[in-house]
């Protein structure tokens, strides 16, 4: 008998997508609820900390000369500007879960979720949209599945069954011969 180390699935990373207001972060909080093994990222930024906010829980509060040193040093999967701040995901962790085969979820615009993709061409591309709006068909052409955000528990159900395609399985022994 042997173990068959090829019949595990690797972990992925699921980028969810969608316009403004499709309800990304809502759908994120209830999968961490419901499946506390699929790891959430914690986005570093340049903002000021808000009063509920804990640093290294929330975010990643950094300065931006040490947002730039990130940059510089590839440690951001992916970052952006919203005004005068800027937010990435830091990579190495992110690598570490998914190395330990844990499944990864990342809420990013689409604009985040494409240069991801140009980055980790393997990662599971889910668009989430507005129900009675279609999205853009070259949109929809990149991602793996669209979800429409009808009702939330359903997209949630969704979601964590992709992610039980997700884990890795314990090696079976299989009878050669």
């Amino acid at each position: 008998m042997s173990t068959d180390d090829e019949a595990r699935p690797a972990a992925r990373l699921t980028v969810l997508t969608g316009p403004s207001g499709s309800g990304r972060e809502s759908v994120v909080e209830r999968v961490r609820a419901r499946s506390p093994s699929v790891w959430i990222p914690v986005p570093a930024t340049t903002r000021p900390r808000r009063p509920h906010e804990v640093d290294g829980a929330d975010r990643l509060f950094v300065t931006p000369a040490e947002f730039d040193r990130r940059v510089a040093a590839g440690e951001l999967l992916e970052w952006s500007r919203f005004g005068p701040h800027r937010r990435g995901t830091p990579y190495p962790p992110l690598r570490a879960r998914l190395d330990a085969g844990h499944p990864v979820l990342l809420a990013l615009d689409l604009a985040g979720a494409l240069g991801v993709r140009a980055t980790l061409p393997d990662v599971r591309l889910v668009l989430l949209h507005p129900p009675g709006v279609r999205p853009d068909p070259t949109v929809r052409a990149v991602a793996e599945r669209a979800v429409t955000h009808d009702l939330t528990e359903r997209v949630v159900d969704e979601l964590v069954g992709l992610f039980g395609s997700s884990f890795l399985t314990p090696a079976r022994p299989r009878v050669r011969g």
